[in-house]
Formats: C-alpha cells, structure tokens, sequence
C-alpha cells in the first residue's frame, strides 16, 4: 500500500473527530490564553535561570501548537473564517506572550544578580535549517496523530520538540534588555518554525483531503463561539453579585 493510500484510507469519522478536536483546542477562550501566560512565564523563569528542564516543561503547558495547526486547516480546506480565526488566536497569543515575558523580565530585573544572556537564550535566537526541519516533522506528527486515536499520547512530545513559547519568550527579555539582535533572532525563530509547521500541516491535511470537513469545522467554531459568550455572561453576572454585596 503506497504513502498516499494511507492517508486516503483515513475514514470521514476520523477526519471529522481531527478537525473538531483541533478546532476545540484552538478557541481563543480564557482557558487557552490562561495556559499560554503560565507556559510564558514558566519558559522566561527557566531562561533567565538557565534552566533548561523548566523551559522544556513551559512547552508541555502551552495549547498555542493547535492554533498554528488551525491555520494549516483552514488554508487546505480553502475556508476563509477558519484561517481568520486561527490568524488572529497566533498573533494575540504572540503578543500576549511577549508582554507577558517582558514583564517577568522586569519585575525579576530589580534581583541582586542582574540577568544576562546565556547558553539556553542565544540558542532561540539563531534560526536555522535544522530548526525548519524540526519543525516540519512536528507538525507532520501532530496533523495525523489527530486523526489516529492511538497515536494522540504522542502529542505532548511532540509539543517540546518545537520551540513556539521560548522564542516568544526570548523575544520579551531581548525587548527589556534593549537588545535588537536578540529580539530579531528569536522573532525569526519563530517565525520559521511557524511556517515548519503550517507547511507541514497543509500536506498532511490535504493528503487527508479534509475538504469536506468544512460544516464540521465551521459548526464546532460557531459552538465554541456561544460556549464563549455564555462563559462571559456568567462571569459578567458573579462581578456584578460581587460588586452589590461589597457595597452593601
């Protein structure tokens, strides 16, 4: 049986479970920007500290691989709102993770030992073809894992094996250090591993032909949506409750 037929063999149900399963994991919610802060602050502190077991551990955290996965969705579904949506989750998850870097970098600034850049931090700041490679292989292995039940224990490991939060990380630290080579070579990073990934997981996805899991995705999307806007509003009624009983 060829390569192709593998992945053609794939049945619609698994398929259907992939896309919902990516397009839950990459709600833009509280939960998913919660989880990106903590993985955030987790790779700064190991950064800082040199710690490299921290910094692996931020990855283990941080959901931002299935929005970057998301985006390679929507480009090989041809569905414009899944690769909106997907866009606008990566950039605010970026920037989000970013100013949140800066401020741990800040606030750990005022230490007796000042922080300098070491071994762990110039290493995300130097793009380079091993790293695009690294990170093609991840998302080949996360996009069909999603689609094989089996396989999906694996998906924690591939999450540390691509670098997404330590070069955000390394690009709030260089920002507060005023270094522009650091903050350029981690971006660039980034970046790169970014386009890895969604290469990636374009072919994967079109192997699979899920083209025809647009009404799942754009079903799961306006569920998550009303899942979200009803979280506020239960969230928006207990700080209203707990502003009336603190002035009465």
């Amino acid at each position: 049986m060829s390569l192709l037929s593998r992945f053609r063999t794939i049945d619609d149900g698994a398929k259907a479970r992939a896309v919902r399963r990516l397009v839950e994991d990459a709600t833009p919610d509280f939960d998913f920007f919660f989880m990106i802060v903590l993985a955030v602050l987790m790779a700064t502190f190991g950064l800082l500290a040199g710690s490299e077991t921290v910094v692996v551990g931020s990855m283990l955290i941080a959901p931002i691989l299935y929005p970057v996965l998301g985006l390679s969705l929507g480009i090989s579904m041809s569905d414009p709102k899944v690769i909106r949506r997907s866009l606008v989750t990566v950039g605010k998850a970026a920037g989000l993770a970013v100013a949140s870097a800066a401020a741990a970098t800040i606030l750990f600034s005022f230490g007796e030992v000042p922080f300098r850049a070491n071994e762990i931090i110039i290493a995300r700041t130097s793009p380079s073809l091993l790293f695009l490679v690294v990170a093609i292989a991840s998302g080949i292995a996360v996009a069909y894992a999603l689609a094989k039940p089996k396989l999906s224990e694996t998906l924690p490991g591939v999450a540390v094996s691509v670098a997404l939060i330590p070069p955000l990380a390394v690009v709030g630290v260089g920002l507060v250090w005023l270094n522009v080579a650091i903050v350029a070579g981690a971006a660039m990073m980034f970046i790169v591993n970014v386009l890895g990934i969604v290469g990636a997981g374009m072919l994967i996805f079109s192997l699979m032909d899920v083209r025809e899991e647009r009404l799942v995705a754009n079903q799961v999307i306006a569920k998550e949506q009303k899942r979200v806007e009803e979280e506020e509003e239960v969230v928006k009624k207990a700080d209203e409750e707990t502003e009336r009983s603190t002035f009465e």
